[in-house]
């Protein structure tokens, strides 16, 4: 009997001991994944880059007739939605933007944008240099206008604006091009040739520049 004892505390000893071991294991691995997904989420970057911001009120236009424009391009590692645009530190509402898709955007980035003429009630009408338009397609196929700057089939696509109904989602590289209908009374006709401030974010990220108010 006590050598029955024996044998018995020896296979207990045994099996606690491979079990002690069996959890340290399994507990390091969990420490290692949970660590690297730690580093995976710190390494990635959130940024926008924003250009070509222009502002123009008509300087004849006793209604004080005024839009924006600019273009923002997702320059970091994760998804990112412009969401807020400021003029003197005023808020244009999402029913006032209206964009170029993703295609559009990439293409025009660094174009001259430019204003063309309103439809007398405030609203950007149909622009091009040539007279003759791209066909727009997908989400744009029936846009609230176009502008393209160096005609039909040459350089670079037409643009094709939808109205936005609320922040507009970027993936990594993306970019976006933003022309912005302000209300009554964020610039007059007596702003033409002023500076003022604008900012384009997307959460907290962004910040105000100056702009030259123009006269289109």
């Amino acid at each position: 009997m006590p050598g029955q004892l024996k044998k018995r505390k020896a296979i207990a000893t045994v099996l606690t001991t491979m079990i002690i071991l069996i959890a340290s294991v399994v507990l390091g691995s969990g420490v290692v994944m949970y660590g690297t997904s730690l580093f995976q989420t710190g390494a990635q970057s959130q940024s926008i880059s924003t250009q070509g911001v222009k502002l123009w009120v008509n300087a004849t236009d006793s209604k004080g007739t005024s839009w924006g424009a600019a273009s923002v391009r997702n320059t970091g590692d994760k998804l990112e939605g412009v969401d807020k645009i400021n003029v003197r530190s005023l808020a244009v509402p999402y029913s006032n933007w209206y964009y170029a898709n993703t295609t559009n955007s990439l293409a025009n980035i660094q174009d001259q944008f430019i204003y063309g003429s309103n439809d007398g009630a405030g609203i950007l009408k149909n622009y091009s240099t040539s007279g003759a338009y791209d066909t727009c397609t997908g989400n744009t196929a029936s846009p609230a206008f176009r502008i393209d700057v160096d005609g039909a089939g040459v350089g670079h696509p037409t643009m094709c604006f939808i109205s936005a109904n609320g922040p507009i989602s970027l993936k990594p590289g993306e970019s976006v091009i933003i022309y912005f209908h302000l209300p009554t009374g964020v610039l007059d006709t007596i702003d033409s040739g002023q500076s003022t401030s604008v900012a384009l974010y997307a959460g907290k990220l962004g910040a105000p520049v100056t702009v030259t108010i123009a006269n289109p």
